[in-house]
């Protein structure tokens, strides 16, 4: 059966929202993330951009959205990027290119991007160190968050700058097998 934009569209929010229930929430990566999950607060928008001009245009459209939006109704943004950027280096130089965009719109301090991409490293890192994966998604995704939630998750979480030792401790329990076979597995709502 060809594939149609609607159904490519249901494939990409289907896979985005498995590895959001089973890795990030599933292997608690993020704290934080199950109450925004829970309380429909996370809006999934879909780059149709295939260069990173147009992945630029669609991160302003959806950073000013966030930031005009209420709190209550929508906290925070995964931008998928499914048809650019595959190659980590141009994602690289596309957050450059997202972090002056933040600052030149004055929302600095106000929201801030968090990056995933398939093919995430960490810098020092090789490419298959099981680290990387805490920050692997299934598409090159940026991630924007407010301040002001990421400041009351925090206060509400004390051990919040132990977070990153303790993902890779749990990525090294999993390790690569035990990684894939995590992911294959269905997501629990």
């Amino acid at each position: 059966m060809p594939s149609t934009p609607h159904s490519s569209h249901d494939a990409i929010l289907d896979a985005t929202r498995h590895w959001l229930k089973r890795a990030v929430i599933g292997l608690n990566l993020c704290p934080f993330a199950k109450a925004v999950h829970v309380k429909n607060q996370i809006r999934y928008a879909i780059s149709e951009a295939t260069g990173m001009e147009g992945v630029l245009t669609d991160l302003e459209t959806e950073l000013r959205t966030l930031a005009h939006a209420d709190p209550a109704d929508l906290d925070t943004t995964l931008l998928i990027i499914p048809h650019a950027l595959a190659d980590f280096l141009d994602y690289n130089d596309c957050l450059f290119f997202a972090d002056r965009m933040l600052k030149q719109m004055r929302l600095e301090g106000t929201l801030q991007i968090a990056s995933f991409h398939p093919q995430y490293q960490f810098e020092g890192s090789h490419p298959d160190d099981i680290e990387n994966y805490t920050n692997r998604a299934p598409y090159p995704i940026l991630h924007l968050l407010r301040e002001a939630s990421i400041e009351r998750a925090v206060e509400a979480f004390p051990d919040a700058a132990d977070i990153y030792e303790r993902n890779e401790e749990t990525m090294r329990r999993l390790g690569t097998e035990g990684w894939r076979k995590w992911m294959s597995e269905p997501a629990q709502d």
